[in-house]
């Protein structure tokens, strides 16, 4: 076992929901699609402007999910940031990006922010992952507080790292062992079976593998998408749940599947024209899966 402390949720399903006008309203917007776990960015995920968390906003923040009954929030970091970058310009710059979004969520008191680990442009892969394990570990000792880091598995298109288990176990291993019980996994089910996990026809090897190499006490969050594209794809496309090419199994194995019932589960599928409707029933479907087993 790991130093890692999981959450147990009473449900553990939720999505991203949209932080526009604040933060603070994005409570509300879980209890609107019937969740009480939520995903959330503290900025604008396309710019590098970094606003502060004043401690105004971060009672009112606090104030919400107490009173809307949130159980589990937690941020999604920049698409800019890059700890894998070799150009030391862009790296200081995503360092500085990435230890942004952890004060903030320090100040929310969020449970985890989800990083994707970026890409080693100069394809030397092993200089990447080591470059991002001393981003993350920096960010860690710097910024103290509740919130772990949960690195997410990537699709692995171009030269993206992080879209296997041992690239991600390489860079958990670089992080120091006095930082190491905040960092964690975060599966995407979209990516995932993009990067080559057989979640439809070998999902027990899919999950025996991940416990060999990271271990299940390491697995912090799950996205639930489906994907609009093949199996290996390396293609980054969510897709409705049980609409796309996973379809409905492995979703139905993951609802049902003892080892995870703690653990939260929020949907990224699209949202279409408005922030419920898809949302609510993209989680109607998944509850129905459990409720079924």
């Amino acid at each position: 076992m790991s130093d890692l402390d999981l959450p147990v949720v009473e449900d553990e399903l939720g999505a991203h929901v949209s932080a526009a006008g604040g933060v603070e309203r994005t409570p509300e917007r879980a209890l609107d699609i019937q969740s009480v776990n939520l995903q959330l960015f503290t900025k604008q995920p396309s710019r590098w402007a970094e606003p502060e968390v004043d401690a105004e906003r971060a009672s009112a923040f606090r104030d919400a999910l107490l009173r809307t009954g949130v159980q589990v929030a937690g941020a999604h970091d920049s698409y800019l940031i890059n700890l894998s970058s070799p150009k030391p310009e862009l790296w200081e710059r995503s360092y500085a990006s990435f230890r942004n979004e952890l004060t903030r969520c320090a100040a929310l008191e969020l449970d985890f922010l989800v990083t994707h680990p970026g890409n080693a442009t100069d394809g030397d892969m092993e200089s990447g992952l080591d470059r991002n394990a001393e981003g993350v570990a920096r960010a860690l000792e710097e910024v103290p507080g509740p919130t772990r880091v949960l690195l997410e598995i990537t699709a692995g298109s171009g030269t993206s790292v992080g879209a296997s288990f041992e690239n991600l176990a390489r860079i958990i291993e670089g992080v120091p062992p006095a930082q190491r019980g905040r960092v964690g996994v975060c599966f995407d089910t979209c990516h995932a079976y993009s990067a080559g996990y057989d979640l439809v026809r070998e999902y027990d090897a899919v999950w025996e593998a991940f416990d060999d190499i990271l271990g299940l006490d390491r697995l912090g969050l799950f996205h639930l998408n489906d994907s609009k594209n093949p199996f290996d794809s390396r293609k980054d496309r969510h897709e409705h749940i049980g609409e796309g090419s996973l379809g409905e199994a492995p979703f139905r194995r993951i609802m049902t599947d003892e080892r995870f019932l703690g653990v939260s589960k929020l949907l990224e599928t699209p949202k279409g024209d408005d922030m419920v409707t898809f949302d609510r029933q993209n989680l109607a479907r998944l509850r129905s899966y459990r409720d079924e087993g």
